[in-house]
């Protein structure tokens, strides 16, 4: 009988190694901006990777961690500043190898609201975890390899633990890193401009700022509310993909190239409003330095092309034709969409 007992305690025992047993992470609910949920709906957040306290520290780490470049002088940060609003300040992003890229780096917050799911400016990647990868291995931008990467994660002396503390497991994969580093972007919430908070009753706009409101949503004025939403959009994208008219003659595919359909060449991703304040230079291809420039683009520089949004009603006479009244106007109200506090947020900093 003794013998039988010894066997079972050293069973029991081994089953309740540390990788089974019953551990789990502390859950993290996203921090839902009252102006989201007055307006939107819940954010998307997969089944299989749900928000923790261990698996967003662990994200946040890696996000800022140059152990993920080929030579360890860039990390994701490099590229997607909390200075920028999780952007950087030139026209396309440059790598490893000091080369520039091709798009300019889009700021990064209030990810978990993207209810398409198509993430870059092309729509590449249809999970924000998937986003994540490419990066790593692109030959401009981290030079890396999977293989790699996860060898040095491995023999590094605190990432298995926080590993094991984020997913059960110490064993590093492609697809932990993935989900960790998507854990923390989604904490990236931006919801504190002065629009919003007018928006809550808490502050007020100045008179050239609702001017600038009135000319945004007027379809005989800005027209920009078709693509970029209104005060009952607080996300100011619809996430969708057009061509916004940038050129007559379309070498950059976006879209298209993805999808294969040649009634989607040309089309981007339609960028948020909310920051302008901190991202410039603007485009996809960083074209535009000031939002001056991408406001005259809309005024007057409309170039037509066979795929060209048909939004862009006022193609023919190159644009919507503000006056330098109501472009000062519709610039003030556009900077009220920006969160000063988005950038000193400490949970966001290295």
């Amino acid at each position: 009988m003794k013998k039988v007992l010894t066997l079972l305690t050293i069973i029991l025992f081994s089953s309740c190694s540390k990788d089974d047993s019953g551990y789990q992470p502390a859950a993290l609910p996203l921090d839902v901006p009252e102006i989201f949920s007055n307006n939107i709906i819940p954010p998307i957040i997969p089944t299989d990777n749900p928000q923790t306290v261990e698996g967003v520290a662990l994200g946040k780490k890696l996000f800022f961690d140059e152990i993920l470049s080929s030579d360890g002088s860039k990390s994701c940060a490099s590229c997607h500043s909390p200075q920028n609003a999780f952007s950087d300040n030139t026209p396309t992003s440059i790598g490893v190898a000091g080369v520039a890229g091709f798009r300019n780096s889009m700021p990064l917050f209030n990810l978990a609201w993207n209810y398409n799911e198509r993430f870059t400016w092309t729509g590449r990647e249809l999970s924000l975890e998937r986003q994540i990868e490419g990066p790593v291995t692109n030959p401009i931008e981290l030079q890396s390899n999977w293989d790699d990467v996860i060898d040095r994660l491995q023999n590094h002396p605190e990432y298995p633990e926080l590993f094991q503390l984020a997913f059960n497991t110490s064993t590093i994969s492609k697809d932990l890193v993935t989900k960790a580093i998507a854990q923390f972007e989604r904490t990236l919430i931006s919801a504190n401009s002065k629009f919003d908070r007018y928006s809550l009753g808490q502050a007020s706009l100045t008179q050239q700022e609702l001017n600038g409101l009135d000319i945004f949503l007027r379809e005989d004025k800005g027209d920009c509310f078709h693509c970029h939403g209104n005060p009952n959009n607080p996300l100011w994208t619809d996430n969708d993909f057009h061509n916004n008219g940038l050129d007559a003659t379309l070498t950059d595919l976006g879209l298209g190239v993805f999808t294969g359909d040649p009634n989607d060449n040309g089309k981007f991703k339609t960028p948020s409003l909310r920051n302008l304040e901190y991202t410039a230079p603007y485009m996809h291809d960083g074209r535009f330095a000031t939002l001056d420039e991408v406001i005259n683009h809309y005024s007057e520089g409309l170039q037509n092309s066979p795929t060209i949004d048909p939004l862009m009603k006022k193609v023919a006479q190159g644009g919507v034709q503000l006056s330098d009244q109501e472009k000062a106007d519709l610039k003030a109200f556009l900077l009220t969409l920006s969160d000063p506090s988005f950038l000193v947020n400490p949970d966001f900093q290295n």
